[in-house]
């Protein structure tokens, strides 16, 4: 049995990945921004909750203060923006980039000591930081962003293991999913596969970050081939 911590492990993949490794035995702890929905999504995952919000870095060591030795930490924490320089929201900005920059950094920094020599990291970014969007200022800059703090921690957490996935479009994703079907229709026409990746492929692609020694700093496409459309 393996101890798991998903940090934003309350819905989307994240949900996804702990709920799988709840099901094999192992031991996992999520968290949510929201105490009450956390615990809720706990209970219906057979895991432990805790409240965290990665947009206020300066709480997270109290709020993982009673999490255990870890062997896998997935940090999979978003929040959604549309920001573009010609109405440029600073606040927007600030908040993401203290969320997805310094906010997994600072789990990892809470985490530090209860982590050992076969542990492993896996970071979210995202497929916007090879082809941003309009409204994609901050989304592209921080996603491009977490490959350099994948090398940074590789390097200053060796011999743990860091590694990032970067999903494209994730059909059945809460993000997604109720999108009109044109628009999922024109995604799927661009992708090599004829089809979108789903979220049980990108946790499988997160097993296989965490389960192969050989595998570090490095950053994983899981979207198809949608690069290539």
């Amino acid at each position: 049995m393996s101890s798991v911590v998903v940090i934003g492990g309350t819905s989307g993949i994240g949900r996804e990945f702990a709920r799988r490794r709840a099901e094999r035995g192992d031991a996992v702890v999520i968290t949510g921004r929201d105490a009450h929905r956390t615990d809720t999504v706990a209970k219906e995952t057979g895991t432990t909750g805790l409240a965290l919000d990665l947009a206020r870095p300066r709480e997270i060591a109290a709020a993982l203060a009673g999490v255990g030795r870890v062997d896998h930490l997935v940090i999979a924490g978003v929040a959604r923006d549309d920001n573009r320089v010609s109405r440029y929201d600073i606040d927007a900005a600030v908040h993401l980039v203290t969320l997805k920059l310094v906010g997994y950094t600072a789990v990892v920094h809470a985490l530090r000591d209860r982590l050992h020599d076969d542990s492993a990291i896996v970071l979210f970014g995202g497929q916007a930081k090879e082809r941003p969007y309009p409204g994609a200022t901050t989304v592209a800059t921080v996603n491009a962003g977490i490959t350099g703090l994948v090398h940074t921690l590789a390097v200053e957490l060796a011999p743990v293991r860091v590694n990032a996935v970067h999903p494209g479009v994730v059909g059945d994703s809460p993000h997604w999913q109720d999108r009109p079907e044109e628009v999922l229709a024109g995604l799927r026409a661009k992708t090599p596969t004829g089809r979108l990746a789903t979220m049980a492929e990108v946790a499988d692609a997160v097993d296989f970050l965490l389960r192969n020694g050989a595998v570090n700093a490095v950053g994983l496409s899981v979207d198809g081939g949608w690069l290539l459309g």
